[in-house]
């Protein structure tokens, strides 16, 4: 994608090498190719391998970009502007002030770039200096390390496990339950845009 400013997809969140933004129609064809490769689906345990045409794909956009629905991101490679995954929060709790998190890097050679950490600790900071939560959760298999790995990085950490519920290539594994806590978590952006404004002079109020 060209470097201009013009051209570039409008963004909410910048870090270093991802930015996170708005969900968008014409990248429907895009998702639709990332949730068909039975590789990636490997590590997301809450879809079963299969089909997934581009009419359901459609469907998925449009319950994400519903009204009152819950924040749901592109992820982008800062130095192209394409995009290279999704994420979300999923039950999304006010009055407790929780959320449950999930990602997906969906371009392959995006993998194992640090991507998937850096745009999972600009989620946390959303929901943390944002939303004003408390506590987001995920679930990871036992099986992805690197998934484990970055998560870690990001800012969570092993809370519990359900044993022996995740079957692949016929051995059961366990699901590893992850936290993070606002009192556990610096925001590495938002602080720095979410700040009121200051007096210009001493005389102004």
């Amino acid at each position: 994608m060209p470097q201009d400013t013009e051209q570039r997809p409008i963004v909410n969140i910048s870090g270093e090498h991802v930015a996170l933004g708005p969900a968008r129609r014409d990248l429907v064809p895009a998702m639709q190719r990332w949730i068909n490769d039975f590789a990636t689906l490997r590590t997301i345990g809450a879809v079963l391998p299969g089909p997934t045409s581009l009419e359901a794909e459609e469907r998925f956009h449009a319950s994400v970009t519903a009204p009152n629905a819950p924040p749901f991101f592109i992820i982008y490679e800062r130095a192209t502007w394409r995009a290279i995954g999704t994420t979300a929060f999923h039950d999304v709790d006010h009055r407790n002030r929780t959320a449950t998190f999930g990602i997906l890097i969906g371009e392959t050679d995006a993998r194992g770039e640090g991507y998937g950490t850096e745009a999972t600790r600009l989620m946390l900071d959303y929901a943390f200096t944002a939303l004003g939560l408390h506590s987001v959760l995920l679930t990871v298999a036992e099986h992805n390390h690197a998934g484990r790995r970055a998560y870690a990085k990001a800012g969570f950490r092993e809370c519990g496990r359900r044993r022996q519920c995740r079957l692949l290539a016929g051995r059961l594994y366990d699901d590893v339950y992850m936290d993070c806590l606002a009192t556990e978590f610096i925001s590495p952006v938002l602080a720095r845009i979410l700040t009121p404004d200051q007096p210009h002079s001493a005389g102004v109020p």
